[in-house]
């Protein structure tokens, strides 16, 4: 035998909310109320009515109901990044010694900020880790010049116009 659904507390909130949905989500979550309370459906019903997974399903009627019977507004997720290694404020003071180098002439090593990043949290980090770093915080790989810095354009013409054509 199934459980009883929970969530009688907040059943009249969801009804009002039906018709005052602004977003498919909102209406959702209210209906992942009022289905199963109201009509006894099941949870497996519940998320073919609502056009998402079984899990969803209860994700959004567990949401709706420990905000005590206000829909979730859209653009309210979790967010930011849950595994960070450091802040971002710790990523800039740990780049700024790097970043300072490069301004004045020096190449960003990526190995070296690879080897500087493992030393200091103890532990080793993948290089796509390095490189996404580097990514957030401006830093972007510049193509070569067009031209070598030794390269003589006078000798270059002169191969031009001397050289024989076929």
């Amino acid at each position: 035998m199934a459980r009883t659904a929970n969530g009688i507390e907040v059943l009249e909130q969801a009804k009002a909310c039906l018709p005052k949905a602004k977003t498919v989500r909102e209406l959702r979550q209210a209906q992942a109320v009022v289905l199963p309370l109201e009509f006894g459906m099941s949870k497996p019903q519940t998320a073919q009515i609502l056009g998402v997974s079984v899990g969803w399903a209860c994700r959004l009627r567990t949401r709706f109901i420990r905000e005590g019977g206000t829909p979730k507004q859209s653009g309210e997720g979790r967010g930011g990044r849950r595994r960070e290694n450091m802040t971002r404020e710790a990523e800039t003071e740990f780049l700024l010694p790097f970043f300072d180098q490069a301004k004045s002439g020096g190449v960003l090593v990526v190995g070296e900020i690879k080897l500087a990043l493992d030393e200091h949290l103890g532990r080793k980090v993948a290089l796509a880790s390095v490189y996404n770093l580097l990514h957030r915080h401006g830093w972007r790989k510049l193509a070569p010049d067009k031209r070598h810095p030794q390269s003589d354009s006078t000798a270059q013409e002169e191969w031009k116009n001397n050289c024989r054509k076929p």
